[in-house]
């Protein structure tokens, strides 16, 4: 059982950890040393023997092993990324890099995403320490960078050219899952993440005949790549249901009372409320139109034009998200990966889920554990190279009103002392148990 001081610790570690600026604006504009530094002293006060290795000066990652009980069991990797997107102080009610406790609330960036997740690891394997207890199998800790671009620095890193540090791992748990969602009805919800969409960020590239502004020209590049977006923006993907999805949609309908009819999956989300936003970005793939860029001068038509696409597949898509765009750009308009991850499910009948779902169950009794997917991707597409199945688990206990998702990468990011001693709570049982 987590002690009183790690309580505590979690709220000065998720205060800290805030005013230690870990900004990744891309592009390699980032450092995440402080934080790293920082990290590793609290688990060498915890006895452990913390490696800080980097790709790129500056660029920090953290890895520690705790001897499990079972060393024959398969070990577990627990993983949360250190940098942070960037905020606009002026846009805040505080400073975003305070790490003001007001109010018995957390404030600043990184409170949700996810520094808050790195805060209850240090405080739980710091408990451990000071009781002497140890996890059922090893648990491998990592702290990463690089999770808010491409990964390059951090997992990506670690999983190339650090395996064995890893060795034995065969599951992981990482942001984001088990925090409360109220249904607006009186339910609270909890949604543990088995799964991930694929990421395929893209760009698109129209060539055409560069010219004068006033004069006729039918090989315009804007115009042509102009279209194309627009028949991104427009394409109805059709509906692709995962395991995972199926199971959160039978889980979700049950709950309600529904008839979990997944032959007439957007009439059974109408019933389903509030909800069905756990799993509607999930049905589909998806591609976004995000930038545009072409020209420099108002009167002269531009040989080429760019734009970007923020794409997101379904497990089992990716072959159709590629035909599909080879259709949707048409002729004089290539597109490529800037960045592709892959698309990621884990099983929901585990005794690694069942275990997720008894430790939520133990310290929230009222409330209904569910699996879902990510519309987005985490850390746990790089080491999926290892062979290691992922799972979303940060366990947050949430008011009523209090918008989760808005928060991510959102103005006044921030957490609830309780919910952070509720994650610690559930996270040691988890842990010591699974």
């Amino acid at each position: 059982m987590a002690d009183a001081q790690a309580l505590e610790e979690v709220v000065t570690f998720t205060s800290d950890l805030i005013r230690i600026d870990t900004t990744n604006r891309g592009g390699g504009d980032c450092r995440e040393r402080p934080a790293a530094e920082y990290a590793a002293e609290q688990l060498s006060g915890a006895g452990l023997e913390p490696l800080l290795l980097e790709r790129t000066p500056g660029r920090t990652n953290v890895v520690a092993r705790v001897e499990g009980r079972e060393p024959s069991a398969p070990a577990l990797l627990v993983h949360g990324h250190l940098d942070v997107v960037p905020a606009q102080a002026e846009d805040w009610s505080v400073h975003p890099f305070s790490g003001e406790v007001r109010d018995g609330v957390v404030w600043g960036r990184g409170a949700v995403d996810m520094k808050n997740m790195d805060a209850m690891i240090l405080a739980v394997v710091r408990g451990w320490a000071r009781q002497g207890l140890r996890p059922r199998r090893d648990v491998v800790i990592a702290f990463t960078a690089d999770e808010e671009a491409s990964a390059e620095d951090g997992s990506g890193f670690l999983a190339d050219r650090h395996a064995e540090l890893f060795e034995g791992c065969t599951e992981a748990i990482g942001e984001s899952g088990a925090y409360t969602f109220h249904d607006g009805l009186g339910r609270q919800i909890y949604p543990v993440a088995a799964g991930e969409r694929g990421t395929a960020w893209l760009k698109l590239t129209a060539r055409g005949r560069a010219g004068h502004g006033s004069r006729v020209n039918k090989d315009n590049a804007v115009t042509r790549l102009a279209a194309a977006v627009a028949r991104i923006g427009a394409h109805d993907w059709p509906l692709r249901l995962t395991p995972t999805v199926r199971a959160a949609l039978t889980e979700l309908a049950g709950l309600y009372g529904i008839e979990p009819d997944l032959e007439n999956v957007d009439a059974l989300l109408d019933k389903l409320g509030p909800a069905a936003s756990l799993v509607e970005a999930t049905v589909r793939n998806s591609a976004n139109p995000t930038m545009f860029d072409a020209g420099y001068k108002v009167n002269v038509i531009p040989g080429e034009a760019v734009a970007r696409v923020d794409g997101r597949y379904l497990p089992g898509g990716e072959e159709e998200f590629r035909t599909t765009l080879d259709r949707l750009t048409g002729p004089g308009v290539d597109w490529e990966f800037e960045h592709h991850e892959v698309a990621l499910s884990a099983p929901v009948d585990s005794p690694t889920f069942a275990a997720m779902r008894a430790a939520v169950r133990e310290f929230a009794p009222e409330g209904h554990v569910v699996p879902y997917c990510m519309a987005g991707g985490t850390d746990a597409k790089q080491f999926s190279r290892l062979g290691i199945t992922g799972y979303g688990f940060s366990p947050l206990k949430l008011p009523e009103g209090f918008d989760y998702h808005h928060l991510f990468h959102g103005v006044d990011e921030r957490v609830p002392v309780e919910g952070l001693q509720f994650g610690v709570r559930v996270l040691d049982r988890f842990l010591r148990s699974a």
